[in-house]
């Protein structure tokens, strides 16, 4: 109890050490001060007064708002201060020699090309980058020499040979040497703690995202969803919305529910911070401007449902590169800022200055963590905002080498775990073939999905991510796909073959895979005749089409076309595929 209570005390000296630096306290102040002024407020009953002025004003539900994301960021208060950004010593290493890695590429680019880091835009520079600031995409500089800093199959490469050198580690080909990629021994969810954890996603809850449902059903659970969301809005409560989103955010309310999640709102302040950055960026250009445009290029550009927002990723992505407030998650992050230092003072910190200014270098692929939110926010300042909290609290997590849960670290080790568990066979052929999982899916997991699923499937997943504040199910939906593919997977010869069967997305239905993967994994050694009747429960259709040219009469029986049956995922209906999912 004693550790209990020291550790409340530690974690509420951090909130308030934290939220007195920020602007919010200095607007709270303004806000009590001018409720203690008011004629109605009595020296004996001072505390209750203003309790309840504050409730009445909104203020408490800002306060609550803004605690609440300090602590769903805060490392551990019990942890000594060096260990909080992260408490794995090689883990630490390997990131600190990974950003060497990459700053030594960075300055390569600058001596190779004859370029500089940072120089002042002239006059006539700053002027014509003003003019078409709202048309960006248009007039680009020549990108040709310019090359990412680096891809995610690099940064793999860095997981790939991770070592605790506390632990016995065998070589390749070693018949005691684990199947996987990833060889640390990094504690991840069990599949019972993944199932508790993510209960809302179990098969006899509703969610928003389903379709195996009669049409006034569908329509009475959406209506109420809606009702709901309103709700849950007008109490202005970050945590409230939070849960919510763990079953869905129905399209008409979910950009408000992410904001109040993410406790973003947007007043003079904000709009004003905006618009220093703006400027920031017109008067000085950055070597990572030219990195941001080719990978807006290479990516969003190329992309059929984003490239025609071509223009308002140029003026996000170029306006977080210049946020000095993005360094604060730094904090609690195992990465430290990109610094550049004066010549000859090579790793002499007075003579360091971060760079870029947000401290974050922008890697082949970084213009998607922004582009599904064009959806959600057509206002440029409300878009840069919802972008910079999913940054800081979730996508960072998605580049760094780290111990935490929702690292990627622990990402790959969940998904080839569970691959391994619940489709061994699958997995000893793709490694056979040279073609390991990861490999494949690595890609899928940097990006939280993003330009690989629908629009409307990514922001299903992305609310759930939002709703557990975990990037966990990630991985458990990676999984679910080469599940859902395994039988044309089994067929494949080669990585490319491989890749081929996995190559399109844009099909698969998020909702309904997440919730049958997580029933198996949690009971894939549980007798299904005995609990669940004749067969397991399945998953409905529309959760595995996939695109005409690889539909055959063996995908069909894989999704189980033609099966009758009930309600929400009701349980009861035999399919092949979760045959496969069940017995491997």
């Amino acid at each position: 109890m004693a550790m209990d209570v020291e550790a409340t005390a530690l974690l509420t000296a951090q909130i308030v050490c934290k939220l007195a630096d920020s602007n919010f306290y200095a607007r709270l102040h303004g806000a009590v001060t001018k409720e203690v002024q008011g004629d109605d407020v009595r020296l004996s009953t001072l505390s209750e007064d203003l309790r309840n002025a504050l409730k009445k004003s909104g203020w408490k539900a800002k306060l609550q708002n803004a605690v609440y994301r300090e602590m769903s960021v805060l490392p551990s208060a019990a942890l000594p201060p060096e260990l909080r950004k992260e408490p794995v010593a090689y883990m630490r290493r390997a990131q600190a020699q990974w950003e060497k890695r990459v700053m030594k590429s960075l300055n390569s680019m600058c001596t190779e090309l004859g370029v500089t880091l940072c120089q002042k835009r002239s006059p006539e520079e700053q002027k014509g980058l003003l003019s078409k600031w709202s048309e960006m995409g248009s007039d680009e500089p020549d990108l040709s020499r310019f090359r990412p800093v680096y891809a995610p199959k690099d940064f793999l490469e860095v997981l790939v040979h991770l070592q605790d050198p506390e632990v016995l580690n065998f070589d390749p080909g070693h018949p005691c040497r684990p199947w996987g990629l990833v060889q640390v021994p990094l504690e991840i969810s069990t599949s019972e703690q993944l199932s508790q954890h993510f209960k809302e996603l179990a098969l006899h809850e509703q969610q928003t995202g389903l379709e195996d449902v009669t049409p006034l059903t569908s329509e009475s659970f959406e209506v109420q969803r809606e009702k709901l969301a309103k709700k849950v809005l007008e109490t202005d409560e970050s945590l409230l919305a939070q849960h919510f989103a763990r079953k869905g955010c129905p399209n008409a309310q979910r950009a408000a529910l992410w904001l109040l999640i993410l406790n973003v709102s947007m007043g003079a302040e904000e709009i004003q911070k905006y618009e220093q950055l703006k400027s920031a960026v017109v008067q000085q250009d950055l070597l990572v401007d030219n990195l941001i445009y080719k990978d807006v290029k290479l990516t969003a550009s190329n992309d059929d449902y984003y490239f025609v927002f071509e223009d308002f990723l140029y003026q996000v992505l170029l306006c977080f590169s210049r946020d000095t407030k993005v360094l604060s998650h730094f904090e609690h992050n195992s990465a430290t800022p990109s610094k550049t230092y004066s010549p000859g003072k090579m790793g002499v910190e007075e003579f360091a200055t971060v760079y870029p200014p947000s401290g974050v270098i922008p890697f082949h692929g970084f213009t998607m963590y922004v582009a599904p939110l064009c959806f959600l926010y057509h206002e440029p300042h409300t878009l840069y905002y919802a972008f910079h909290q999913m940054y800081v609290r979730h996508f960072f997590r998605l580049h760094s080498v780290s111990s935490h849960p929702s690292g990627i670290v622990a990402l790959c080790l969940l998904f080839e775990t569970t691959l391994q568990r619940l489709q061994p066979r699958l997995f000893h052929h793709l490694r056979d073939i040279g073609a390991q999982p990861l490999r494949i899916a690595f890609k899928w997991l940097v990006r939280a999905f993003s330009g690989y699923l629908a629009t409307d499937q990514l922001l299903l997943l992305w609310d759930r991510l939002l709703g557990f504040n975990s990037l966990e199910l990630l991985a458990v939906l990676a999984v679910a796909i080469f599940v859902l593919r395994a039988e044309n997977l089994m067929e494949a010869a080669s990585l490319a073959s491989a890749e081929a069967v996995l190559a399109d997305l844009s099909t698969v239905k998020v909702v309904p895979l997440l919730q049958l993967a997580l029933l198996v994994a949690s009971s894939d050694d549980v007798d299904w005749r005995s609990k669940h009747g004749a067969h397991p429960p399945t998953l409905h259709p529309s959760a595995a089409r996939l695109p005409a040219r690889t539909t055959n009469r063996s995908r069909v029986q894989e999704v189980g076309h033609g099966m009758g049956g009930g309600g929400r995922g009701g349980a009861g209906r035999g399919s092949d595929l979760c045959r496969e999912f069940c017995f491997g």
